[in-house]
């Protein structure tokens, strides 16, 4: 069974169809899906039999029941395999239903049933995620608007669908509106929030010669703009057609298992054959070679191998579930553990998100009142800084005195009326040589002027603050990998190095744009690093989706950038990310040991039964003890100790061999 990629139909989508950016984002239900409704019937069924068998039920139920269990789970993949027949090919779906057969027609009803129910629900999870990938970009060619107000030569609106805008028209966005298509300002000022295209924490100003992207938020201004770009061409398209990419590149992988498994396929079925068909050309009695050959298929059918690989990774999951990471698969936790090089996002993965003010450097007045001068020019405004400002005063305590005559200008700031006085708020402008402007940008803050009738009083310092747990997950990440993470961001260069020194990085890459982030993550993998990707927007979801594993901030990260990454931070504590690796690699190392269990089972009874005579009941013992070892040895890492304990053993000893090997 393997997901099935995103269409590349989803690329393009007629306007007319177009949501507008405030529809809800549209999701597959997971009922809605054959397989999770075929796998919710067949462990339905599975559950009421197994407990009609403990409880010594009525013998008929049982039977009717695990009956039912084979049908809902084991029809699709049997019709699978029947079909893989047909071109010559034998695959482990058809396998595991003859492997169940097999073993019901031994008396083994359990174990065949339990094979087809953990069958079907892989697939009906498989079946979900690519269903869900193909909702969340449909969700985020949604953020584009469907029409626009394009200008004709005379000066006339007109509304065209934004699918019909070729390179050279001239479009009007207004204040509030998304634009409509990658292009470059040609008239007015505005504020445009880009967040959802670099990833940056507040709106820039956006004037005459700018470049602006379809799907992001205009401000207060309106804006004439020059199409550059084609529908298909522009940068959410490109993120779009990048996550396809990065997930068809996954492919090669897959078809390296479904190899795998037809290998053994094939081997298992003409041993079998074999087995049962040269004794009895040979003259041996038919019951006894057809008790042998079925006791060979039981006991070298994959259950213990399938038992010794799950549960060590699904015990590793339901952990880190109760420790608010969401991991997607078992191949996911798996390949968690095989990282040896981390990206990091900055706006919102190693920061808060949001603008505060940090530092005050009055000139000529107090702390107190240069702040309550700002926010009470700045209470009217909703533009992110200014509410930074208001929230600042408000910690304080302070009450600003009220303000009259407001004017927002975009991109300059405010003006309003203070106390009798003018006060201006915004950027530093014709002063921005002032020292107090200088040493603020240097150390990477947003530098905002506060003019009282036009002599300076003073200035703040913005910048989006680090998380709590920034620094101790970078330290945790550098000793599992044996270098520190790299920082990939949207934002300026000074304001990622300024963060970049408080959190321990020393590998800083600023100013760039999803294709850059994509560039930057295949640069490690071209250096022989599989790569974990941390972020949270749509900008990162290119990067999330190319990364040997992702993994996204839950809380306030984007519909497309969950969908993508493997796994999900869902209480945005960044010290989980570092304990999920380390807990992935304990539950590889489970893996191996009960592959090693198994395989050791597997071949001690296999060649038993050829060179001797293996009881049957003997056989399933063998086959049955082998199985309760490694599920129960899979098991310790349900233990609540396990996730501290993995963290903390994982990091020193994880980072020195990879610095060794590295």
């Amino acid at each position: 069974m393997s997901a099935t990629p995103v269409s590349s139909a989803l690329l393009t989508r007629p306007a007319a169809s177009a949501a507008p950016a405030t529809a809800p984002p549209r999701r597959t239900r997971v009922l809605a899906l054959p397989e999770a409704r075929w796998a919710a019937a067949a462990t339905a069924a599975f559950l009421a039999a197994l407990a009609l068998q403990l409880l010594d039920g009525p013998g008929w139920a049982r039977g009717t029941l695990y009956a039912a269990a084979y049908l809902a789970g084991g029809w699709e993949p049997a019709l699978a395999g029947l079909r893989a027949l047909r071109e010559r090919t034998l695959d482990v779906d058809l396998l595991m239903v003859v492997a169940a057969v097999g073993a019901a027609a031994i008396g083994q009803v359990l174990d065949g049933a339990l094979l087809i129910v953990i069958f079907a629900t892989s697939g009906a999870l498989e079946a979900l995620a690519t269903a869900r990938t193909a909702d969340s970009v449909r969700g985020l060619l949604d953020l584009a608007p469907a029409t626009a107000c394009r200008l004709t030569a005379d000066g006339r609106e007109e509304g065209v669908p934004t699918a019909a805008l070729a390179v050279g028209d001239t479009v009007l966005v207004r204040p509030g509106e998304r634009i409509g298509a990658d292009g470059r300002v040609l008239d007015g000022r505005s504020d445009v929030d880009q967040a959802t295209i670099t990833g940056e924490p507040l709106p820039v100003a956006r004037s005459v010669g700018d470049e602006v992207y379809a799907g992001t938020l205009n401000g207060s201004g309106a804006l004439r703009i020059r199409v550059e770009r084609d529908a298909a061409d522009s940068v959410i398209a490109r993120i779009v057609a990048m996550v396809q990419e990065a997930s068809e590149t996954k492919a090669p992988t897959q078809l390296f298992v479904e190899k795998v498994e037809q290998r053994y396929a094939a081997v298992l079925v003409a041993a079998t054959l074999l087995l049962f068909a040269v004794p009895l050309a040979l003259g041996a009695e038919l019951t006894g070679t057809l008790l042998r050959a079925m006791t060979f298929m039981i006991v070298a059918s994959p259950c213990a191998v399938v038992l010794a690989t799950m549960p060590p990774l699904l015990s590793a999951i339901a952990n880190a579930g109760r420790h608010g990471v969401l991991v997607k698969s078992a191949v996911v936790m798996e390949r968690l553990g095989q990282v040896d090089a981390v990206a990091l996002d900055k706006t919102g993965t190693l920061t808060e998100g949001t603008p505060r003010v940090v530092e005050l450097r009055p000139l000529g007045v107090t702390e107190d009142e240069l702040l309550a001068l700002a926010a009470a020019a700045e209470h009217p405004s909703e533009h992110p800084l200014a509410r930074a400002v208001v929230a600042a005063a408000r910690e304080r305590g302070l009450t600003p005195p009220a303000a009259t005559d407001f004017t927002a200008t975009p991109g300059i700031g405010v003006r309003a009326v203070v106390g009798g006085a003018v006060v201006a708020v915004g950027a530093p402008g014709p002063h921005r040589a002032h020292p107090a402007v200088t040493a603020l940008e240097e150390a990477g803050r947003t530098a905002v002027l506060v003019l009282r009738d036009g002599e300076p009083v003073g200035v703040l310092g913005l910048a989006d603050r680090p998380r709590e747990q920034a620094a101790a997950a970078v330290r945790g990440l550098a000793a599992l990998t044996g270098r520190p993470p790299v920082l990939l961001t949207g934002d300026n260069r000074l304001a990622a190095e300024h963060l970049a020194r408080e959190v321990g990085l020393t590998d800083v890459r600023g100013g760039l744009l999803p294709q850059d982030k994509v560039a930057a993550v295949r640069e490690l993998a071209d250096r022989g690093h599989r790569v974990l990707m941390v972020g949270d927007g749509v900008n990162d979801a290119p990067a999330l989706a190319a990364a040997h594993s992702g993994v996204a901030l839950g809380r306030a990260g984007s519909d497309l950038a969950l969908e993508t990454a493997d796994a999900v931070v869902v209480r945005d504590e960044l010290t989980a990310v570092p304990a999920v690796v380390a807990l992935s690699r304990r539950a590889r190392r489970l893996v191996v040991q009960n592959l090693a269990i198994a395989g050791t089972f597997i071949t001690v009874l296999v060649l038993w039964d050829l060179a001797g005579t293996l009881p049957l009941p003997l056989g399933v013992a063998g086959h049955e003890g082998s199985t309760v070892i490694v599920g129960l040895n899979g098991l310790r890492l349900l233990r609540e100790r396990a996730w501290p304990r993995a963290l903390g053993q994982e990091a020193p000893n994880g980072g020195a061999r990879n610095h060794e090997e590295h």
